[in-house]
């Protein structure tokens, strides 16, 4: 057992920007296992122009073009809520492709009702460490999301995911989905974490 799917993104010293054509291609052809492309026009912060969001609405129509599985991005307003219209324009967009809010979540100043605003879009997943640097200090939070969730929405943890934090999220949280980064050794310990710990 191991990844369920994978992120794909550029630039991820900036956390991750949306990868150009090319890489999504080459991905396709080596892996198995569905890719979700990251919509990201730039690094910095999640409030966009309505030029950047245009150019968003562009970039997931290329990932569907390309065979992606599903798209993850984020959209806030200054004031710190979900870019409600945004990210209604891009789910549409995405048409079949569920689409992960990922962890611009984390920004947001009123978490539960961000997470009603993204189910009522029509969001599939959210990523998020509960607004704390990891996922482990973020439990309680993540917690209360898995309950308000009430499986109308995923809740993946995501932020320093290891063997040992990932088992206290499946245990304490109610978690089923985790997002770990780029060491292997590292995922098949959590994926071995999360198996044993349901």
């Amino acid at each position: 057992m191991g990844a369920g799917r994978v992120e794909l993104c550029a630039n991820l010293a900036e956390d991750g920007t949306t990868p150009p054509r090319a890489e999504l291609d080459a991905a396709g052809e080596q892996l198995s296992i569905p890719i979700v492309v990251m919509i990201r026009p730039r690094a910095g912060d999640f409030v966009y122009s309505p030029a950047e969001v245009d150019t968003m609405l562009h970039q997931v129509a290329a990932a569907r073009a390309g065979g992606a599985a599903g798209v993850a991005l984020g959209t806030l307003t200054t004031a710190g809520d979900v870019d409600e219209d945004a990210l209604r324009a891009l789910v549409r967009a995405a048409g079949p492709l569920p689409v992960t809010f990922h962890r611009a979540f984390d920004r947001v100043r009123d978490p539960e009702r961000s997470l009603d605003t993204l189910i009522a879009a029509g969001v599939a997943r959210v990523l998020t460490s509960g607004g704390a640097p990891s996922a482990r200090e973020g439990l309680r939070t993540i917690a209360a999301l898995v309950v308000r969730a009430r499986r109308r929405i995923a809740i993946v943890a995501g932020g320093k995911v290891d063997a040992e934090s990932a088992a206290a999220l499946v245990r304490d949280a109610g978690i089923r989905e985790v997002h770990v980064g780029d060491d292997p050794a590292r995922l098949r310990a959590v994926v071995t974490a999360v198996s044993g710990s349901r």
